[in-house]
């Protein structure tokens, strides 16, 4: 039986769990429980289901071996080996920001080149590539919002494979189709370009001659015209002549002209010799019945 002794600095001692200390003198070891074993000596993995069980958990490790990456993290669906970088500082030369990102992915094992441009359309963005589709998938998740240059760099898996990528996975024969079909889509993309297509259209109005349609102008309405010394006439009634308006307009002072107008019977224009005497005669008049029954509507002309 084992001496129990007070633990001192002289005595090593050792602790066991739940127990009680334990002179290191004591040639006794503490071996762990059976485990319980079925007819065949082997130990169930699943809570005594035997070989079944055994059966059914390999076959969820191999499910899950299909969706997971090296280190047991699942992996997305629309991963690939190339990464869209986003929102890279545009003040910073593109063969800085090339280096820079060497270097910043370098734990990842980037494939080189790494892709960006000083074109307005690819401006503040960049592509790099990876031997795999894990390495990817970890350098997003650690470089995502690393702040780069004073931004903060978004990152997500690109689209489709990188030309380098091809090349290095499927051959040379391979990377020339791959490269003919992304300079088709490449056009096509281009070619159907909303605003390409309106700038070749005003390109070719020009040519032939023909004017651009131009979108229709909003006029103020003529009760919002700004004053001034000569007022429009309109829903004269049929048969009006000039002697008819001097007899309505010339009891306000400041009376200089009265003009019709031959093409169109039902408007006229009366002119005053300043705004104020046509405002006075504007604001008595407009839907005065001149003939008793048809409101004429008096307004500023417009200039």
């Amino acid at each position: 039986m084992a001496e129990i002794v007070p633990q001192t600095d002289a005595t090593a001692t050792t602790i066991m769990e739940d127990g009680p200390v334990l002179s290191s003198s004591s040639s006794s070891e503490t071996k762990p429980p059976p485990q319980p074993q079925d007819g065949d000596g082997d130990v169930p993995m699943n809570g005594g289901e035997g070989k079944e069980g055994d059966v059914k958990q390999n076959g969820e490790d191999a499910e899950k071996g299909e969706t997971e990456g090296e280190d047991g993290e699942k992996v997305p669906e629309n991963a690939c080996e190339t990464l869209y970088l986003q929102n890279l500082n545009e003040k910073v030369r593109i063969p800085i920001i090339k280096e820079t990102l060497a270097n910043l992915f370098k734990p990842y094992r980037p494939l080189l080149p790494i892709v960006a441009h000083r074109n307005v359309r690819m401006r503040g963005q960049a592509f790099v590539s990876f031997p795999d589709v894990e390495s990817a998938n970890t350098a997003l998740k650690d470089v995502a919002e690393f702040p780069l240059y004073g931004k903060a760099i978004q990152v997500s898996f690109a689209r489709g494979r990188s030309d380098v990528i091809v090349k290095k996975l499927e051959g040379e024969e391979k990377f020339e189709e791959h490269k003919v079909q992304r300079l088709e889509d490449k056009k096509r993309k281009r070619r159907n370009n909303p605003l390409r297509q309106k700038a070749q259209a005003k390109l070719k109005a020009a040519e032939t001659g023909a004017a651009p349609s131009k979108k229709q102008r909003l006029q103020m309405p003529d009760e919002y015209l700004p004053p001034n010394s000569i007022l429009f006439i309109q829903n004269l009634p049929e048969g009006t002549t000039q002697e008819d308006l001097r007899e309505v307009f010339e009891v306000h002072p400041g009376l200089v002209e009265i003009r019709l107008v031959t093409t169109k019977k039902d408007i006229a224009f009366v002119e005053f010799a300043d705004e104020a005497a046509a405002t006075i005669a504007k604001d008595a008049l407009h839907n005065f019945k001149i003939d008793g029954e048809t409101k004429m509507k008096v307004t500023y002309a417009r200039k």
